[in-house]
C-alpha cells in the first residue's frame, strides 16, 4: 500500500512530456491547470511535495479517469462526471458567515472543529480547543510550512497515485486539508471535527481535501469528517484521507457525506495499522448524484483490529459505490464489516467488499455482511463480498441480502393505525438505525438521525404505499 518511488528527474521528465503531447478533452483542462499552479506555487513547497505531485500527475496523464472495463470501477461509470469541465475552486471562506455552518456543527464546548469552505480553511469558523500536550489539529497549509518534517513520512505513503486517477489529482491538486497528530499516549477525549463545506456557488467547481491522521503508539483519538453543501449546484469533491496508526493504538473514524444532490462525491481513505491497533469506522453517505467511497485497510501486525460500518441511502436516479478492502497481513487479527444500504426510485448502489487473508496470516478472524432494502421496483444493488483466502486456520465468513420490507410487519403496523407510508417510514428508519444507533457521539447520532428521518419524510423513500 506504499506508493511506488519515481525519481525526480524522470517523474520531470514524464510531465513535461505529458505536458505537451495532445491529450484527450477529459484530461487536457486537470493537466493545463497544474502546469499553471506548479508555475504560480514554485519554490514555495517543499521538494519532496513537489516531486510527489510531478508522479502524481503523470500517473493521471498515463491512466486518466476509470472507465467501466476495469473491473474495480465494473458498475460505475464515471463519464459523467469526466465529460463536465470542472475547475479548481475560487475560495472565498470569509464570505461564509457563522451560521451558515451552524445546522453541519455538532461540535460542543471544548471540543475542536476545523472547518474548510470550497477546499480552504476557514480560521474564523474553526476552533481549537482542550487538547493535550503535542496534539496538533491544524490545516495542511499550515503544517506544510510548520511541521513539513511530520508529514513527510506520511504524506502520500499509503495513498497510492497509480492505482486511481482521483487519487493521483488528489496529490496533485490538493491545496488544504488537514493534519491530526497525537503522539505517542495521549489520549484525546472529545472528538475532531473536521468540516469541509462546499458553498456549491461556484458552477462546476472542484476541491481536492486532503486529511492525515497520525496516532502515536498507545494514543487515542475520535476524528469526524463532514462534507456538506451549502448550495443545490454541481460540484466535485475528490476527497483522500490517510490514517497512520501506531502500535496500540486506537482510533474511531467517521466520514459522513451530505453533498448536494447534484454533486459528485470520490473519496479514497487508506489506513495501516501495526501491533494490537483498533479502528472503528463509520461511513454514512446521504447526499451526491454519484459518490464513491473507498476505504482500505491494511492489518500489518499480529493483534490489529477493525470495524467497519457503512449506510447509504439514495433515490431517485442517484447512484452510490463503496468499495472496501481488508488485507490481513498477519496472523491474529480480527476484522468486523456490515453496510447497509437503502434504495429507491430507480437508484442504483454498489457494494464491493474484499477480505484477503494471506498465506501466513494464520489465526484470522473475519466477519463481512452486506444488507440492502430495495423500496422501488426498479432499484438496482449490485452487492458482491469477496474472500480471498490463503491460509488453512482462519475464521472467515460473508454474506449479501437484498429484499424488500416485510410485508408482515408493514400490515402489524397498519392494524396499529399507521397509514401505509408511516409504516414505510418507521420500517426504513429502524433498518438503518442498526448502524446509526452504535455512533457514540450523542450529537452526532442526533443530527443523522434527524437527516435520516428527513431523507425519509421528504424523498422518494417516502411515497405512498401502492
Amino acid at each position: 500500500m506504499t506508493i511506488k518511488s519515481i525519481a525526480p528527474a524522470a517523474a520531470a521528465e514524464a510531465v513535461d512530456g505529458m505536458l505537451t503531447i495532445e491529450k484527450s478533452k477529459e484530461t487536457e483542462s486537470y493537466l493545463a491547470d497544474f502546469a499553471r499552479v506548479a508555475q504560480a506555487t514554485a519554490g514555495r513547497e517543499p521538494a519532496w511535495l513537489r516531486e510527489r505531485r510531478e508522479a502524481a500527475i503523470a500517473h493521471f496523464a498515463a491512466a486518466g479517469f476509470p472507465t467501466t472495463r476495469q473491473e474495480d470501477w465494473k458498475y460505475t461509470s464515471v463519464a459523467p462526471l469526466a465529460r463536465q469541465p470542472f475547475h479548481l475552486a475560487d475560495a472565498e471562506p470569509e464570505a461564509v458567515a457563522p451560521a451558515a455552518i451552524v445546522p453541519f456543527s455538532f461540535s460542543q464546548p471544548g471540543w475542536s472543529q476545523l472547518v474548510f469552505v470550497d477546499g480552504q480553511y476557514a480560521p474564523a469558523l474553526s476552533s481549537v480547543a482542550g487538547l493535550p500536550a503535542g496534539v496538533r489539529v491544524v490545516s495542511l497549509a499550515e503544517a506544510l510550512v510548520d511541521d513539513a518534517g511530520l508529514l513527510e513520512p506520511h504524506l502520500g505513503r499509503h495513498a497510492d497515485d497509480a492505482a486511481s486517477g482521483f487519487t493521483a489529482l488528489n496529490t496533485a491538486f490538493f491545496r488544504d486539508g488537514a493534519l491530526v497528530y497525537v503522539p505517542n499516549g495521549q489520549v484525546v477525549a472529545a472528538p475532531i471535527h473536521l468540516l469541509f463545506v462546499s458553498t456549491a456557488c461556484d458552477p462546476l467547481a472542484a476541491t481536492h481535501p486532503r486529511v492525515l491522521v497520525v496516532l502515536g503508539r498507545a494514543s487515542q483519538a475520535t476524528v469526524v469528517e463532514s462534507y456538506v453543501a451549502l448550495g443545490a449546484g454541481t460540484y466535485l469533491t475528490n476527497a483522500v484521507s490517510e490514517l497512520v496508526l501506531g502500535e496500540g493504538a486506537n482510533l474511531a473514524h467517521y466520514k459522513v457525506m451530505r453533498d448536494s444532490l447534484a454533486a459528485y462525491h470520490i473519496g479514497t481513505t487508506e489506513v495501516y495499522q501495526p501491533r494490537d491497533s483498533a479502528l472503528t469506522s463509520y461511513s454514512i453517505a446521504i447526499g451526491a448524484q454519484l459518490a464513491r467511497n473507498g476505504l482500505n485497510v491494511l492489518l500489518d501486525a499480529e493483534g490489529a483490529d477493525c470495524t467497519l460500518n457503512g449506510l447509504y441511502l439514495v433515490d431517485g436516479t442517484r447512484h452510490v459505490d463503496n468499495h472496501t478492502a481488508i488485507d490481513h497481513a498477519k496472523p491474529h487479527g480480527t476484522s468486523r464489516e456490515l453496510y447497509k444500504g437503502i434504495l429507491d426510485g430507480k437508484s442504483r448502489g454498489v457494494f464491493n467488499g474484499k477480505v484477503v487473508v494471506r498465506p501466513n496470516a494464520q489465526k484470522t478472524d473475519a466477519q463481512q455482511t452486506n444488507r440492502n432494502i430495495l423500496l422501488s421496483e426498479d432499484a438496482t444493488i449490485d452487492s458482491k463480498p469477496q474472500l480471498e483466502i490463503f491460509a488453512d486456520d482462519v475464521k472467515c465468513a460473508h454474506g449479501a441480502a437484498v429484499g424488500q420490507l416485510d410485508p408482515q410487519a408493514v400490515f402489524y403496523l397498519r392494524s396499529r393505525g399507521l397509514s401505509p407510508a408511516a409504516a414505510r417510514r418507521l420500517l426504513t428508519y429502524g433498518f438503518a438505525s442498526e448502524i446509526t444507533s452504535q455512533i457514540p457521539i450523542e450529537p452526532l447520532r442526533a443530527q443523522l438521525d434527524a437527516s435520516l428521518l428527513a431523507t425519509v419524510e421528504t424523498g422518494s423513500l417516502a411515497k405512498e404505499a401502492s
